[in-house]
């Protein structure tokens, strides 16, 4: 699983939006941020509230790191099977973006667009849509209680910038106590680095 990715720079009740004609249908593509399967229904029938009176509106979503189909849904809503909520799901996956939904409303314009036709229509509309979405990196972080001596403290302070490491707490008794921040996936080079400059003498403790 990937510690470090994007995600949309949107809050809760934010959207990211763009719209395009095709052969005189309207399409709106809005996007939001969403971590997990509730969050992104939730979004979806938003979407749809906002737009009652279109044809469609079709949704999908991805729920986690970039191509991670853990957590992924999809409606055509009342397209032809698979030529809107697939297509529109095939690019979130192929995107460098997480935790990402999306719904394309379309008001028809009189003109039908066939099945080849609404695949490239709903896949462009979410391309179209991801070209300036705002984003923002995501990181997991970890909290880690560490114990060493008293002689490695000004060693062990000026590895933490190295690591992207911050100092929460501290704790001073027989040993020296640090409750760090850090980066989840920069945990296993701390511990090695750590471990090399006390000799071994250095206590790890995992908040949970």
């Amino acid at each position: 699983m990937s510690h470090r990715y994007l995600i949309p720079a949107l809050n809760d009740t934010e959207f990211y939006r763009v719209e395009d004609i095709i052969k005189r249908s309207r399409f709106i593509t809005t996007m939001g941020h969403t971590a997990d399967a509730g969050s992104a229904k939730a979004f979806i029938a938003r979407i749809k509230d906002e737009f009652p009176d279109a044809n469609h509106n079709c949704g999908a979503f991805q729920c986690g790191p970039p191509a991670d189909t853990a957590h992924v849904g999809m409606s055509d809503d009342g397209e032809p099977h698979g030529t809107a909520g697939k297509p529109m799901l095939n690019i979130l996956l192929h995107c460098d973006v997480g935790e990402l939904s999306c719904v394309v409303t379309r008001y028809f314009g009189g003109v039908k667009l066939g099945t080849g036709g609404l695949v490239r229509a709903y896949s462009g509309m979410v391309k179209l849509a991801l070209v300036d979405l705002p984003t923002r990196e995501k990181i997991s972080l970890a909290d880690v209680q560490i114990t060493l001596g008293y002689s490695h403290i000004t060693l062990f302070k000026r590895l933490m910038p190295g690591f992207e490491a911050g100092i929460i707490s501290t704790d001073f008794a027989a040993d020296a106590g640090f409750t760090i921040r850090l980066p989840e996936e920069r945990l296993p080079e701390l511990k090695k680095a750590l471990t090399q400059l006390t000799h071994g003498k250095v206590l790890f403790s995992l908040f949970e």
